[in-house]
């Protein structure tokens, strides 16, 4: 879980992303620095695992996300098929995921702070 002292490092005075964020598992870059606006919002995320293994039917409760406006803002990003009008975002190259999610009736995008890394 995510800090209100870890987030402060990682936002700058608008709210937005001060480092690029990468995948945990792999060196894939999905966002440049910059271009995500930091937003509190239950969700509940199936838990982390590789394309094909097991079902998704454990979820974690996860509120500090980055908000991406536009799909075509991300660097690198894996799109699942469509779940109650939500795509699961997973990592391109590993496929490790669900990192966030995108919402098909708003378009927005929603990265999980606590599923990826900061640099």
């Amino acid at each position: 879980m995510t800090t209100n002292e870890d987030i402060s490092t990682l936002k700058d005075q608008d709210e937005r992303n001060k480092l690029k964020v990468y995948c945990t598992f792999c060196p894939s870059k999905m966002l440049n620095a910059g271009v995500a606006r930091l937003v509190n919002i239950e969700f509940n995320l199936p838990y982390i695992q590789r394309k094909g293994e097991g079902e998704a039917d454990q979820q974690e409760l996860i509120t500090d996300y980055w908000l991406v406006e536009d799909m075509y803002t991300f660097e690198n990003i894996g799109v699942s098929h469509t779940v109650d009008n939500v795509k699961y975002l997973a990592c391109a190259d590993c496929e490790r995921g669900p990192v966030g999610w995108h919402d098909l009736s708003t378009r927005k995008s929603y990265i999980a702070l606590s599923r990826v890394k900061h640099e």
